[in-house]
């Protein structure tokens, strides 16, 4: 039976701290329910997890610890209190006493081991961690990591442009007879191409030497992580609003009614080359054969909906009116 763990959007929005167990850095999140929790390591060459529910925890704990008949709520919260502060990088420990250590294992798993005190008895825990998914490595690491590069760029290059700006609006100053009283603030002109090559080539080689600090993930990229994972989380929760709207109105949801699924739509027109006619439906710019194709496509309903005439004159002098063709979106 597949034990199920934290609620993806839970452990999704908790940052990776850096931690050291046994003198190794790492990067770990976690997430304790009442009875369950759910954590993920990772050194940047592997990443490991463990899901563990009620049922699971009793299992272990009872493995460990052969006097243990207590259940699982009664020694839980004494499990959460010991190892949280090793999980989230915290100093302070309630229980001094606990002993943590971590093994690498053959098999590419890795074992944290616990010891500490439970009602004055000694109480021992182990973390089975096994290599995560790639769907989970994905998720909760490599597309959030992406998507912070991205914003990261955008930002340099503002940065860049309003350097240039700073310039120009310095360079006005002197043109028109401002000097500095102290030489020492005195800058050089930016110059995007040259500071980005002299960039390049003093901080590379940095890398290599600053990634055991913890791991390059500072306090600064873990409220830029939670701010990413956040927004994606707002954009998956209006994206499954508006396909519960469209399937309860039975596919044929009004878009009008709805001015961002509207500005979505012009936007991918737009992209498409397609331009959306006065009644809402999408047409390629060469509208007038679909126009035509769409008045053929009405004209056999509108003949079944005209009424039958007794007089055959009447009847063959009347002609059933052509209609503009409307799409499903009115």
């Amino acid at each position: 039976m597949e034990v199920r763990g934290a609620p993806a959007e839970v452990l999704l929005q908790r940052p990776w701290l850096p931690v050291s167990i046994s003198g190794c850095q790492l990067l770990a999140k976690s997430w304790f329910g009442e009875t369950s929790y759910h954590i993920l390591l990772t050194d940047v060459d592997c990443v490991w997890e463990e899901r563990m529910d009620s049922a699971a925890i009793q299992k272990r704990a009872q493995e460990l610890n052969r006097r243990l008949r207590a259940e699982v709520k009664a020694f839980f919260s004494h499990l959460c209190e010991v190892v949280q502060p090793c999980l989230t990088g915290s100093d302070g420990r309630p229980d001094g006493e606990a002993q943590i250590s971590l093994r690498r294992q053959e098999d590419g798993n890795i074992s944290i081991k616990l010891k500490s005190e439970l009602a004055e008895l000694p109480f021992y825990w182990e973390f089975h961690c096994t290599p995560a998914p790639v769907t989970v490595v994905c998720g909760q690491l490599v597309r959030p990591l992406l998507e912070m590069s991205r914003l990261l760029q955008r930002q340099v290059e503002q940065l860049g442009g309003l350097l240039g700006r700073k310039d120009a609006e310095i360079q006005d100053y002197r043109e028109n007879g401002a000097v500095l009283s102290r030489e020492r603030l005195q800058t050089d002109v930016f110059e995007e191409k040259t500071y980005r090559e002299d960039f390049m080539a003093k901080a590379l080689p940095l890398l290599r030497s600053e990634r055991t600090d913890a791991l390059g993930f500072d306090a600064d990229l873990q409220r830029l992580y939670a701010a990413v994972v956040a927004q994606n989380a707002r954009k998956r929760k209006l994206s499954e609003e508006k396909q519960a709207a469209v399937a309860s109105s039975g596919g044929l949801f009004d878009q009008t009614q709805d001015p961002e699924c509207t500005a979505a739509t012009t936007d991918y027109y737009i992209q498409t080359g397609s331009v959306i006619s006065e009644a809402g439906e999408d047409r390629p710019e060469d509208g007038p054969e679909d126009t035509a194709g769409a008045k053929m496509a009405d004209r056999p309903a509108e003949q079944q909906a005209l009424p039958v005439r007794s007089n055959p004159a009447e009847r063959a002098s009347s002609k059933p009116k052509k209609k503009k063709g409307v799409g499903l979106f009115r």
